[in-house]
């Protein structure tokens, strides 16, 4: 009897040290205290964003058909409808992430307003590419809350003998659960089908069924119902999103000297975006000695 006392005590303190190493389950996601948040993959916990860093809809130019798709699909969501998950592809800094937010906030601010927040409100849910792999586990916790999500990944791609997507593509529409009704994924990426032109040339020209090959991969971005081109920035936009900067902020300069400055500060960055158009907003602000408050 001694001895096997002994074993238990010993098992009994080989549990306790077990307990002690394990980390602290995560604290219960409290989804009341903000309309945006971020996704830790390491801690499994939703932070609370208190400001988002986003401009209003109205001052993102050259991309009103795509703008008003996604708020139509956002607004459906919100108040219950069916919506799509939606995939917003195309040129470097024409206001893809800039729009998810935008989109966001005014259909948040439109709930509000109406005092009518189905399911409790819309709410942002930003997770990192590198966290995809974890992305089941958020949805675990989002399925259980009363609110709506957007759960948003911005610059979303894939790299050779990344597997990563499996679980996306698995979560988006294909897995045993499915996606929560309560969620919707938007994306935002450079590449249409997320994965790199060579990755797909390589498994279509070693493969004994090149459309089989590659079928898999390209699949994943049929999960998303809603595909929105972002396209190479015009000088008539360009422009017209300096302008309409120039204008909300006030700032004090002619129209002539501003579209000459602006035409100027485009040759230096070798193109024009909307992310060009903002970064000289604010190099024009500053010798203005203007702040912009967003």
């Amino acid at each position: 009897m001694s001895h096997d006392s002994d074993l238990a005590a010993r098992l009994d303190r080989i549990a306790a040290a077990l307990e002690r190493l394990a980390p602290s389950p995560p604290a219960p996601a409290r989804f009341d205290e903000a309309d945006a948040f971020f996704w830790h993959a390491g801690t499994l916990s939703f932070e609370p964003v208190a400001a988002v860093n986003r401009v209003p809809r109205a001052l993102l130019k050259g991309i009103d058909g795509a703008a008003r798709q996604l708020l139509d699909n956002t607004r459906r969501f919100a108040e219950g409808l069916p919506a799509n998950n939606a995939l917003l592809w195309g040129a470097r800094g024409m206001g893809k992430s800039s729009l998810v937010k935008a989109v966001h906030a005014e259909v948040q601010a439109g709930l509000a307003k109406a005092k009518a927040k189905p399911a409790g409100g819309l709410k942002l849910v930003e997770i990192h590419r590198e966290d995809i792999a974890t992305l089941p586990a958020a949805l675990t916790a989002l399925r259980a809350s009363p609110h709506r999500f957007i759960v948003f990944c911005d610059d979303l791609s894939f790299d050779r003998d990344d597997t990563s997507y499996k679980s996306l593509k698995a979560v988006l529409e294909g897995g045993i659960e499915g996606r929560p009704a309560n969620v919707l994924f938007y994306a935002t990426s450079n590449r249409r089908h997320l994965m790199p032109r060579d990755m797909v040339d390589n498994e279509r020209s070693t493969a004994i069924n090149p459309s089989e090959a590659v079928e898999e991969k390209v699949s994943l971005s049929d999960r998303f119902g809603l595909w929105l081109g972002f396209h190479n920035c015009s000088q008539d936009d360009y422009l017209a999103m300096v302008e309409g900067y120039a204008k909300h902020f006030k700032l004090p300069i002619a129209r002539d000297d501003l579209v000459r400055e602006a035409l100027e500060w485009s040759v230096t960055r070798g193109g024009r975006s909307g992310r060009v158009a903002w970064q000289f907003t604010q190099d024009l602000a500053g010798r203005l000695g203007k702040t912009l408050p967003l």
